[in-house]
């Protein structure tokens, strides 16, 4: 059995997230379908995260243990035959027996986008959360400042059954940043909570709004308590931008 690390890229806004669900169809089940096509046989995917519905990765790790002979560098074109037009494989590689695509991540870097203009842009819809309403990108990226160190991100995530034991996480930067009417928000941390994220991007607007208090995040991250923090953003603006190992 060989371990590859296959990295790839897809767009979102047509699956229901990574993960193989009933109720629609998922990356991870197109592409254990496209591998099966070449390998004849399903195999345990590992997969770096857990993208949800409508969620973008210009970067994603997967880590499968394959008896199949096929060489790594032939497998990246095999795949790219199989693979829907929404996704392709950048790149095929051996690493060690024990290596994870999750739990051998060092970092992830996230990035949300928002089309902040009067008028929608038809070319990113699906891409980008169109916002109509002013963004002072410097005073959100001083705000974001306090979400970088080492918390508890208790009041930042979506408590259901995924989420258990630790909520603390170490975010590495946050910066805001604007490029004519398109404005990035830009996290990475060393791991993620589920919707971490979307919620973080949340506040950010509904301090934009007047509604939060711009100093207030340090004090929101203190009281572990998810209704202080703002609305989750969209699924639509946000993607896995790298992963680090």
């Amino acid at each position: 059995m060989r371990n590859l690390l296959i990295t790839i890229a897809y767009d979102g806004k047509n699956f229901h997230g990574w993960q193989i669900q009933k109720n629609g169809i998922t990356v991870q089940e197109v592409f254990q379908n496209a591998l099966k096509n070449i390998t004849e046989e399903y195999y345990d995917l590992k997969g770096c995260s857990r993208t949800d519905s409508g969620v973008h990765a210009e970067m994603y790790c997967i880590s499968v243990k394959i008896a199949h002979p096929i060489p790594a560098e032939r497998l990246k074109p095999a795949l790219n035959k199989w693979l829907p037009d929404e996704v392709v494989c950048l790149d095929c590689r051996e690493v060690a027996k024990d290596f994870h695509a999750r739990y051998n991540c060092k970092s992830k870097r996230y990035v949300y986008k928002i089309w902040n203009s009067a008028e929608r842009n038809p070319f990113l819809n699906g891409y980008a959360l169109f916002y109509r309403y002013p963004l002072d990108e410097e005073l959100l990226n001083e705000a974001a400042q306090a979400f970088v160190g080492r918390h508890d991100f208790t009041s930042f995530c979506t408590l259901d059954k995924r989420e258990k034991g630790d909520f603390t996480r170490e975010v590495k930067m946050f910066s805001v940043k604007r490029e004519g009417k398109l404005v990035t928000m830009t996290v990475e941390a060393d791991g993620f909570l589920y919707n971490m994220v979307r919620i973080m991007t949340g506040t950010l607007l509904e301090i934009a709004q007047g509604k939060i208090p711009a100093d207030s995040i340090k004090d929101i991250i203190e009281k572990k308590d998810r209704s202080f923090a703002g609305a989750t953003a969209p699924a639509c603006g946000l993607y896995l931008n790298k992963v680090n190992y």
